[in-house]
């Protein structure tokens, strides 16, 4: 963060300050975990659903922190207190005013937002790595996309730092309306509007319009960049009160960035041709698996040039990036019990579009030798799906069966009867085709008993690890990187 005294600090969260401030020393950072916490830390204690930060005032003062924001006086031995109304509140006021700060400082500062309902994350990691070449980039850990996750991120942002790449969430109205006015962006992405968090909007149209508040939220004269192939977010333009720019693939609206020619190798990285904006036919091979990512890389690029990067930069950077943020769509070979296979993990979160882009990767992918793999869909349930979600778990499990995936299991719960009927739903999906070895399980234990005993009977098994995190999936992933 942009250094700052604990009464500046004090008077940009409107709070109340306890104890004696050195007036000489500066915050320099913040963290909500008081092990992260020393020296020039601010300590924001947030009431979780299972702890609550407040009992870590002590500790952080302990470990030397500056001061802590508080919503009431805690015992802390001469830590300064600041104390507010609400601490999530006043990290983001915090957050809000460390940018205002930044923006006063010499030389170029820009945010970059970006959202969707699916593809933030992967989007936010290939952007970072790109724009990281161009000048000091700040961007968050995995998905620090919420009410927490983005002030704390946008907290890192330093005199120095030249970009502020934003992902921005949402599962009710006015979340990312909320989140520009921390972090008003000077370019905006829309990637696509899809169903995941349905049951908390009800209508692929509330959806549209949570996403659209990123564009509202543009500074004066920003740039949208927006996805020309998805019908839900073109009308998006409208908001616009600067420059439109649209990637795609190529529709009714003409993208000025575009991929053309789009295959993909033995291992499911795609390749393409970059066409952008001056004509200019740019080959790329990504290095991330899965075809879907090509409209990620897309909407990366189209910002990237947008700030002076040459197409072949863009596409030796897009080739060289082998690693995302974990447990999407990562390769490894697992070895357990005498056997062994490859995994593809995108066991992160899911929904029903990025179901069927996993799924579609998994199709996609090849064994060295040209031959088919012995394919496995592992699934877990996917949430907040809303009054369809039986439905939708049904029809990705006949998706998966007639694609020709080998064998489907699904991954319920001994302890949780919505996640069970869930997995089960999907297996009765997969069981309509009659094409496929299908397998209903309550939990990963046997799940991947099930995957070795495949593996053992076929020495060139694929398996994708696929579901909304409660699933459990992500904990089956940790097991096996172990070893």
């Amino acid at each position: 963060m942009v250094p700052m005294s604990v009464e500046e600090i004090a008077k940009a969260v409107d709070g109340r300050l306890i104890g004696d401030a050195d007036s000489e020393s500066r915050a320099t950072n913040t963290v909500s975990d008081s092990r992260q916490a020393g020296p020039g830390s601010v300590f924001v204690a947030i009431r979780g659903e299972r702890v609550d930060g407040h009992d870590f005032v002590a500790k952080a003062a302990e470990q030397g922190a500056t001061v802590a924001i508080v919503d009431h006086e805690v015992e802390s031995d001469g830590l300064p207190q600041i104390v507010v109304k609400d601490t999530v509140d006043a990290l983001g006021e915090l957050a809000r005013h460390n940018i205002v700060r930044r923006r006063e400082l010499d030389g170029d500062f820009d945010i970059i937002g970006l959202t969707g309902s699916v593809g933030k994350t992967t989007t936010k990691d290939l952007l970072s790595s790109l724009l990281a070449t161009v000048g000091p980039t700040v961007a968050p850990v995995g998905s620090f996309n919420n009410e927490i996750g983005l002030p704390l991120t946008a907290l890192r942002v330093d005199e120095h730092t030249r970009f502020f790449v934003a992902e921005m969430g949402a599962s009710h109205i006015g979340e990312i309306a909320r989140l520009t006015r921390i972090a008003p962006p000077n370019t905006a992405i829309v990637l696509k509007v899809g169903v995941a968090h349905l049951g908390e909007f009800g209508s692929r149209e509330r959806i549209a319009q949570a996403k659209s508040e990123i564009v509202q939220g543009l500074l004066p004269g920003g740039t949208a960049v927006l996805n020309a192939d998805d019908e839900h977010v073109v009308p998006m333009a409208g908001l616009a009160s600067g420059d439109v720019l649209w990637f795609g693939l190529g529709s009714s609206q003409e993208p000025e960035v575009r991929a053309i020619d789009v295959t993909a190798d033995r291992s499911d990285h795609a390749e393409f041709t970059l066409v952008d904006a001056d004509g200019n036919h740019t080959p790329v091979h990504l290095g991330i698996p899965g075809r879907h990512n090509v409209m990620n890389a897309l909407a990366a690029a189209t910002v990237a040039m947008r700030y002076g990067m040459a197409p072949e930069t863009v596409a030796r950077i897009l080739a060289s990036q082998h690693t995302i943020s974990p447990h999407r769509m990562a390769l490894s070979t697992v070895n357990r019990e005498g056997t062994s296979f490859t995994l593809i993990d995108d066991s992160f979160n899911a929904n029903p579009d990025s179901m069927k882009a996993g799924l579609n990767g998994l199709k996609a992918w090849n064994s060295n030798d040209g031959k088919d793999p012995f394919r496995v869909a592992l699934l877990g349930a996917m949430l907040e799906l809303g009054a369809d979600e039986t439905a939708l778990h049904t029809s990705i499990g006949t998706y998966a069966a007639e694609l020709g995936i080998d064998a489907i299991i699904a991954v319920g719960s001994a302890q949780d009867q919505h996640l069970d009927a869930l997995a089960q739903a999907l297996a009765d999906g997969a069981r309509q085709s009659q094409s496929a070895s299908v397998d209903c399980v309550h939990d990963i234990d046997a799940a991947e008993q099930l995957v070795i005993d495949l593996a053992r009977n076929h020495s060139d098994a694929v398996v994708l690890l696929k579901g909304s995190h409660a699933s459990g999936l992500s904990a089956l992933a940790e097991r096996w990187a172990k070893n």
